[in-house]
């Protein structure tokens, strides 16, 4: 069945993004950038102060509830994962270093989208009287649209976040972090299942206070880990930093000068991957953030709406680029092994899975550039696990959890966890594939309502502007 079912979901995969999602996701950034008259830059500055703390909310945060801060740290916990790492090479290794340029406008307008998402979010949440809060991507997709077709598209929706993050997501990348650990410190697959089974299961247990308690703490100190390392890489390639940066934009129009090939392919690869990977990356119009933004303690939607923009800006314009400079600046440039173009020898030994690993090594050593990129993918993963987790929760609780919401959360708990458990021993390529494709069936109910709800949103910009 595997065998039979493969290069169908393959081929699905191949035409969802690169002709449906891509047109789909873009366009709804520049919808909304243009609708918001460019809120990404009008309230930068604002999201800054939002982030810390600077905002209208209660005094204390409940079981049910984040403070803004975790809300952010729980977004970019799913946001940040080995796609940072992962995706951002692969990119650079098919479509050339322009590719990069390609993620920056990508995420350029996915800080208005997801300024819709979480500003959308917040608006169309329910509360509880016990202090509950029933907030994402199905609740404004049923206020997008009444009746029967509004639930059959948050229906489709849950069922494909369920599938894509909460189960096959999470599998993936405890996948990731069992082999990660293997090559670099040994650890057996299974012990580093056990580990991994234990360690999360005592999070979920503790329910969203936990969950945000550990995310607040993990997001920061894994960023400035990767960030620390990845300043003194730029600075010893210091020299080159100017040649790296002129190379991104070069290489954006003149792609096929690195890539080979005609100019028309090479451009297609560098647009695409750039695009694919960006949208993927910062996860703007997927509808998986929104579920952490909802449940932040802010009265405003605007107000989460400037802080969710923040997130994006750390994922692709920090993270994200911060990884590709490195790449670029150590392999790329001087005398590293893709400065003089692809050759055959050279595309044997290099792909997306080793490249961070051997730019890292370039200046680290290949023992300590090893172990330093599987630290990092550890807790990007982790931190992935315990976001894309709550997001299924979310889910599992609206479509099944009304009457026996307890009872839902333990059997979602459970099979999570078995997933996560099976992601450390096995490796398979037809389940990435299939969380790709629930992965890219989720955003075409989420962006259809983040159309239908254009005036929410600009509304609520308007009464901002007016205050």
């Amino acid at each position: 069945m595997e065998e039979f079912l493969y290069p169908f979901v393959v081929k699905f995969n191949e035409y969802l993004s690169n002709y449906i999602l891509v047109f789909l996701l873009v366009g709804v950034g520049l919808w909304y950038t243009i609708k918001t008259k460019f809120i990404q830059i009008r309230c930068f500055k604002e999201g800054i102060k939002n982030l810390f703390g600077r905002i209208n909310i209660f005094d204390k945060t409940n079981e049910h509830s984040m403070t803004s801060f975790q809300a952010l740290a729980t977004s970019i916990a799913a946001q940040v994962g080995t796609g940072n790492i992962i995706g951002s090479a692969g990119a650079i290794l098919v479509g050339g270093p322009g590719a990069i340029f390609w993620m920056w406008i990508i995420a350029f307008f996915g800080m208005a989208t997801i300024y819709a998402e979480a500003s959308l979010a917040i608006k169309t949440r329910i509360i509880e009287e016990n202090g509950n809060i029933k907030g994402g991507p199905v609740y404004y997709i049923t206020t997008a649209f009444k009746g029967a077709f509004g639930k059959f598209l948050a229906a489709f929706f849950a069922v494909a976040i369920i599938l894509a993050l909460g189960f096959m997501g999470c599998m993936v990348q405890s996948n990731s972090i069992a082999c990660c650990m293997n090559v670099a410190f040994g650890v057996n697959p299974v012990i580093m299942g056990i580990i991994l089974v234990i360690i999360c299961g005592s999070i979920f247990i503790g329910g969203i206070k936990r969950l945000a308690a550990v995310v607040e703490k993990i997001v920061p100190f894994m960023a400035l880990f990767f960030i620390i390392g990845g300043l003194i890489i730029l600075a010893v390639r210091i020299q080159y930093l100017p040649e790296t940066v002129f190379m991104i934009f070069k290489y954006a129009f003149m792609p096929q000068a690195i890539i080979g090939g005609s100019f028309g392919y090479a451009i297609k690869q560098a647009i695409s991957q750039g695009a694919k990977r960006g949208l993927f990356s910062n996860e703007a119009g997927m509808g998986s953030t929104p579920h952490a933004h909802a449940l932040a303690n802010v009265k405003d939607p605007h107000t989460q709406g400037t802080v969710a923009m923040i997130g994006v800006f750390i994922d692709t314009f920090i993270i994200l680029t911060l990884n590709a400079l490195i790449i670029i600046s150590t392999l790329y440039t001087g005398n590293g092994i893709l400065a003089n173009g692809y050759t055959e020898a050279v595309i044997d030994i290099v792909n997306k899975t080793n490249l961070a690993q051997t730019a890292f090594g370039t200046i680290f050593g290949n023992s300590i550039g090893a172990v330093f990129v599987a630290v990092c993918l550890f807790f990007f993963a982790f931190s992935t696990i315990l976001g894309w987790n709550l997001f299924g929760k979310v889910n599992v609780i609206y479509l099944f959890g009304r009457k026996h919401p307890k009872i839902a959360e333990l059997v979602y708990m459970i099979t999570a966890l078995s997933f996560i458990m099976t992601g450390c021993l096995v490796s398979s390529d037809f389940v990435w594939e299939l969380t790709d494709m629930f992965n890219n069936l989720m955003v075409i109910p989420n962006v259809i309502a983040l159309f239908a709800l254009t005036n929410l949103v600009v509304e609520n910009c308007k009464s901002i502007n007016k205050e």
